[in-house]
């Protein structure tokens, strides 16, 4: 049953939780995204190339992947309090020394280190799953995931003011700084005023274990072949910073790197099996059962989805001007704004996709949404220079609001499949959604604007496809008590 009660405004029990995660994690895409917007400054400044100023943009979600993979695990272990405050704290430190550096050698590896920050998004989602109910979730999860993913939007509004307010060459490195600082501070506020869980609310607890169990032998090779593609993704970066392009590694580099990244996925498979090979071996207790597969659809959702969403933004500004440029004389700052109102629905948009499959049903909510998203893409595959601008400014906007409201409803559904590794499904769903930002920022190098968005509503397609295994979360079990009743258990 659908609860229409949602106090937004309150700032008492899960609301606060609520309130100080969504600001967590607003403070944390300021900080991961804190370069671009000043990107011009920090150029002029240290005098990058514009191959350089490419690296240091790949490098920024680089790292990401696996973040965002081992602070699944360790929010499922320590809680989301220790956790989220540690990450702030640490990442205010290559924060301060990307405002510090004086070359691209250190301003490239305070980007690579600050890629870590990404990983907040999953400590979020473990604890607003703990403090709110199912029929909830969806809303909860949405304005957690909508308001903080804002701050890449606020970041682009008020630090290049703060630059010009300090002006000066060091201008965008008190504003970088300034970040850095908030971070930190912040960081001491959600320590101290966070829960992990409800008081005397019968929930499950953090996992010990730093690899998920599965039901089942088909589930483990499952897990296993999931995998892939997020060390795949690791590869493929490392192979695209290799390129004449981006010559920042060597082929000696490129082979160790690939050795080391291999070489983790052996020993990861390896202690999947070691931990699941002994339950498997003996019949599995039905309050343990889950289908992994609903991960799997989950992840293959969420790379569509948020992984064209940042590919879109990085290339959204150029495609408007060089659109519109010569027809219509947009400029490039015109271009960039016209650009930002891609971003700006994300307040709105996925806390109403998580709203909307509460209220209608997570599966038939996903479905719908990527419907939609699917004929923006092909739509937004036509938009050339005699269009209006309005026009494509409206099939942009709701190109965004369909898969915002898409990453919305997908995430009202990953603390659902199990509770007590929440964190570990949101950080493989969270990587896979990092892992497609690079594969569609790679393929967007190989191919035309037109062939690009053709290329992502084909993706959509497939998606449909893989989203015929998804089922719709259970909010009840029914069990079978000593004395032959049945007894309705709410996973509330």
């Amino acid at each position: 049953m659908v609860d229409f009660t949602f106090p937004l405004f309150s700032l008492k029990g899960k609301m606060k939780i609520l309130h100080l995660s969504w600001m967590a994690f607003l403070i944390s895409f300021i900080v991961w995204f804190n370069h671009a917007p000043l990107l011009l400054l920090i150029q002029q400044d240290i005098g990058l190339s514009e191959q350089e100023i490419n690296i240091i943009l790949l490098l920024n979600v680089a790292l990401t992947i696996p973040a965002r993979l081992v602070t699944g695990l360790a929010v499922d272990r320590f809680g989301a309090r220790i956790c989220y405050s540690i990450l702030l704290a640490i990442c205010s430190v290559p924060c301060f020394m990307f405002a510090l550096a004086e070359s691209f050698e250190q301003l490239a590896w305070a980007r690579f280190l600050l890629g870590f920050i990404g990983a907040g998004f999953v400590v979020g989602i473990r604890i607003i799953g703990d403090w709110f109910p199912a029929r909830q979730l969806g809303t909860a999860e949405g304005i957690y995931a909508g308001w903080g993913n804002f701050g890449s939007a606020l970041a682009a509004i008020i630090l290049p003011g703060l630059a010009l307010y300090f002006g000066g060459d060091n201008g965008w490195r008190y504003a970088v700084g300034i970040t850095g600082v908030m971070s930190l501070l912040f960081s001491l506020i959600y320590y101290f005023n966070v829960t992990d869980l409800p008081k005397n609310k019968d929930m499950p607890g953090h996992g010990s274990s730093a690899i998920m169990e599965v039901a089942s032998i088909r589930d483990l090779f499952l897990y296993i072949a999931a995998i892939i593609p997020l060390y795949a993704a690791m590869s493929l970066i490392t192979w695209k910073l290799s390129q004449p392009e981006m010559p920042l590694l060597s082929s000696s580099w490129v082979v160790m790197i690939n050795l080391l990244i291999w070489g983790m996925f052996f020993y990861h498979g390896w202690k999947m099996v070691d931990l699941n090979a002994e339950r498997l071996s003996q019949p599995v207790a039905e309050v343990h059962h889950y289908k992994f597969r609903q991960v799997v659809v989950l992840s293959l959702a969420y790379l569509m989805t948020f992984g064209s969403k940042l590919a879109i933004v990085s290339m959204l500004p150029i495609f408007f001007y060089n659109t519109f440029s010569d027809t219509q004389q947009v400029t490039l700052v015109e271009a960039g704004m016209l650009a930002s109102s891609f971003v700006f629905l994300n307040l709105i948009a996925r806390p109403a996709g998580g709203w909307l499959s509460d209220l209608f049903g997570r599966r038939l909510s996903i479905y719908i949404f990527v419907i939609g998203l699917a004929v923006s893409f092909l739509l937004m595959a036509q938009i050339n220079a005699q269009w209006p601008i309005a026009l494509a400014i409206i099939v942009t906007l709701i190109c965004s609001i369909f898969m915002q409201a898409a990453e919305g409803a997908i995430f009202a559904v990953v603390p659902l499949v199990k509770r007590s590794m929440t964190g570990h499904v949101a950080g493989i769903v969270g990587a896979y959604g990092n892992a497609g930002t690079i594969l569609f920022l790679t393929i967007l190098t190989f191919v035309a604007n037109t062939t690009f968005f053709m290329i992502l509503a084909l993706g959509c397609l497939v998606l449909l496809g893989a989203l015929r295994y998804l089922e719709e979360p259970k909010s009840v079990i029914t069990r079978i008590m000593p004395d032959g009743s049945m007894s309705v258990i709410e996973l509330d």
